[in-house]
C-alpha cells in the first residue's frame, strides 16, 4: 500500500533540483518539492507537507498534518512498513 504520509520540511537542500530535507517521525529524508512551486508559495522551513514516493504532493496546516499521522498510526502495519520504505528511500 502506498500513502501519502505528512513530514516537516527541516531545509532546503538543493535550489536547483528543488529538493528539501523533510521530518517523518525522526526519519530524516530528501524529498522533491517542484510539485509545489506551481502555487507561487513554495515551501520553507518549518512547513508541513504529504509526502508521496519522494515528491512533496501539496503543504498543509500543522494541525492536519499532526490529526493524518494519528490516522495513519492507527492503520499499524501498513504505516511501519511505509516508514520503513522512507527510511531506505534516497533522493539526490
Amino acid at each position: 500500500m502506498c500513502l501519502a504520509i505528512p513530514g516537516q520540511i527541516v531545509e532546503l537542500v538543493d535550489e536547483s533540483k528543488r529538493l528539501a530535507k523533510v521530518d517523518v517521525v525522526g526519519v530524516q529524508r530528501n524529498v522533491n518539492i517542484a510539485l509545489l512551486d506551481s502555487d507561487g508559495a513554495g515551501v520553507v522551513p518549518g512547513d508541513w507537507v504529504l509526502i508521496h514516493v519522494g515528491f512533496a504532493m501539496s503543504k498543509i496546516d500543522e494541525e492536519e498534518a499532526l490529526e493524518t499521522r494519528r490516522m495513519l498510526e492507527s492503520m499499524g502495519a501498513d504505516y511501519e512498513e511505509e516508514l520503513e520504505e522512507l527510511k531506505t528511500s534516497v533522493i539526490e
